[in-house]
């Protein structure tokens, strides 16, 4: 079982996706992302596993959320900063996970 503390450790916010773009370097099917996560923790990129229902043109301005305090990972040549959260359908390809209204980029998910 996790504690609350360590719940609260993870720094979850939201962000609205800026840009995209196909990421065919990568090893699975992935998005390169850059989401806008407001003034405090500014423009991040992520790399995501979302092909199957997603197109990079469609998700620009989108809102999702994302683990912000992980550190970076090297993915190929590309360094991803954070990690957009999402879950799997019935066969296991992503669905990103936002919130069902607008809100201001940069909430903490609690």
């Amino acid at each position: 079982m996790a504690t609350i503390e360590e719940f609260e450790a993870l720094d979850i916010r939201v962000g609205t996706i800026v840009a995209a773009e196909p990421f065919p370097e990568a090893r699975k099917p992935a998005i390169k992302l850059r989401i806008d996560f407001g003034g405090e923790i500014g423009v991040k990129r992520s790399s995501a596993q979302i092909t199957k229902y997603y197109t990079p043109d469609e998700i620009i301005g989108r809102q999702v959320l994302a683990v912000v305090n992980f550190p970076p990972r090297q993915i190929g040549k590309f360094m991803s900063e954070v990690l957009t959260l999402g879950v799997p359908d019935s066969e296991g390809a992503v669905v990103m996970i936002r919130p069902d209204l607008a809100v201001p980029n940069g909430g903490k998910l609690f």
